[in-house]
């Protein structure tokens, strides 16, 4: 794909460091391996070394050169420990912070924090949740976001069409603000791919044409999320068809400088989205890449459990990109 082959170009000779927490996963060696004999990162496999190269050489995998490192045998864990209870500011006692940083994904999360990587790519054997509650914990949320939120880049055709769908994954049902917050965040997660973001606040109204606490909460989104980035084109409420469409547009919206032309969608709540993004992956041919969590202040990455090889090496070449570019 033209896409990726441009962000393999972005992050080569970057030298960005990504910790890969499940690391006896053979989705997880394979993508590992191919993301270093193409010199696009340097990984961190994080588990007992004795058994991560069993599993590897079971696959006739090479990870000649890739670090790994063992949560009960780190030489700096004294230190890991002592800056993850200050982080928690009382929240964790010594005891149960060394309990805690023995579990690969607090222990992943923490390396970043010290410095030690940057970025994060979980998720293939563990819970959405999983993932996440270290990063909120010790990654915590950029200045000015509401949450933490998930969304996908959706492609097709080559590359032709390239798409933000937000939120997919995390809130299950977002307040006004909150939702005005994924709006920016996806925005920027847009901007990193090459996509110059045009928001749409989706709802089944188009611009008042239905009533209902449903529709108000996204026209109030959008109001939040135009009066905090008045840079950007957003534009709610709007039904699919309306933002995605430009003769549906002229006749429901043709005021607007997003509708017809939309290229971010943002969902009014997680079961739409999660449906939505299956919908164009499953019916439309599209390819989708991620959750892509936005709103840490580093890049952590969740994957699906069902995920396959070619999922982590191209979830890891976008969590180098998103470090790359500070996001």
């Amino acid at each position: 794909m033209e896409l990726f082959e441009s962000l393999k170009a972005q992050i080569k000779g970057q030298n960005k460091t990504i910790v890969f927490p499940e690391a006896k996963d053979g989705r997880i060696l394979g993508a590992v391996a191919r993301l270093k004999a193409d010199g696009l990162l340097n990984p961190i496999l994080v588990g007992n070394p004795e058994e991560v190269k069993a599993a590897a050489r079971e696959r006739g995998l090479s990870l000649e050169n890739i670090e790994i490192l063992d949560p009960n045998n780190y030489d700096r864990f004294d230190e890991m420990v002592e800056s993850f209870v200050e982080r928690r500011a009382g929240k964790a006692t010594v005891e149960q912070a060394e309990s805690l940083l023995t579990n690969v994904n607090y222990f992943g999360t923490m390396l970043i924090h010290l410095g030690l990587a940057d970025g994060m790519v979980s998720g293939a054997i563990h819970s959405t949740g999983d993932t996440i509650r270290p990063a909120l914990q010790i990654i915590k949320t950029k200045p000015g976001a509401k949450a933490v939120s998930g969304a996908f880049l959706m492609v097709r055709s080559r590359d032709q069409e390239k798409y933000i769908f937000a939120d997919c994954a995390v809130n299950i049902d977002p307040d006004a603000p909150t939702l005005a917050s994924i709006a920016i965040d996806s925005a920027e997660t847009a901007a990193s791919f090459g996509i110059e973001p045009k928001v749409a606040m989706l709802s089944f109204s188009t611009k008042g044409s239905a009533k209902h606490a449903f529709v108000d909460k996204v026209a109030e989104a959008t109001a939040i999320a135009k009066e905090a980035a008045p840079e950007l084109d957003i534009d709610g409420e709007l039904q699919f068809d309306a933002a995605y469409d430009a003769v549906v547009a002229s006749q429901k919206a043709p005021e607007s400088k997003v509708a017809g032309n939309a290229n971010v969608f943002v969902f009014p709540d997680i079961q739409s989205g999660n449906i939505g993004y299956k919908i164009a992956q499953r019916l439309g041919g599209f390819e989708a890449i991620g959750p892509i969590l936005q709103g840490l202040n580093k890049p952590v990455f969740d994957l699906s459990r069902g995920c396959n090889e070619e999922d982590v090496y191209k979830l890891a070449i976008v969590t180098a990109i998103q470090a790359v570019n500070g996001n």
